[in-house]
C-alpha cells in the first residue's frame, strides 16, 4: 500500500506556529485534490483544509484565518501552514492525496498545543 510521507508535527505552546508537509511518491501521478484531516481523542475525524491541482482552497471554520494550505505540484507535496494554535488543535494530521479513482493516506502526525 502506498502512503504519503508527512512530517512537521510536534509540541508547540498555544499562540505558536507549525508547519506540516506531506510528500507522495512520483509513482502516484495525475493527483486532483490533496489536503488534511485531523482526528483528537475520542473524536471523529474531521476535514482541515483541500486545496485543488488549480490551488482552489476549502478550510474548515474551525481553522480559517489561521490555517493555509498549499502545494507543489512539481514535487507531489502538500503544506498546512498553522499559525494562532489553540489547544483545542490538539490532534492527530493526516494528508491524502486523491487521483480519479484511487486515494492515498500518510501514516499521521502528531500536533500536540500545550496551553
Amino acid at each position: 500500500q502506498v502512503q504519503l510521507v508527512e512530517s512537521g508535527g510536534g509540541l508547540v505552546q498555544a499562540g505558536g506556529s507549525l508547519r506540516l508537509s506531506c510528500a507522495a511518491p512520483v509513482s502516484i501521478f495525475n493527483i486532483n485534490g490533496m489536503g488534511w484531516y485531523r482526528q483528537a481523542p475520542g473524536k471523529q475525524r474531521e476535514l482541515v483544509a483541500t486545496i485543488t491541482k488549480g490551488g482552489s482552497t476549502n478550510y474548515a471554520d474551525s481553522v480559517k484565518g489561521r490555517f493555509t494550505i498549499s502545494r507543489d505540484n512539481a514535487k507531489n507535496t502538500v503544506y498546512l501552514q498553522m499559525s494562532s494554535l489553540k489547544p483545542e488543535d490538539t490532534a492527530v494530521y493526516y494528508c491524502y492525496a486523491e487521483q480519479t479513482f484511487s486515494d492515498y493516506w500518510g501514516q499521521g502526525t502528531q500536533v500536540t498545543v500545550s496551553p
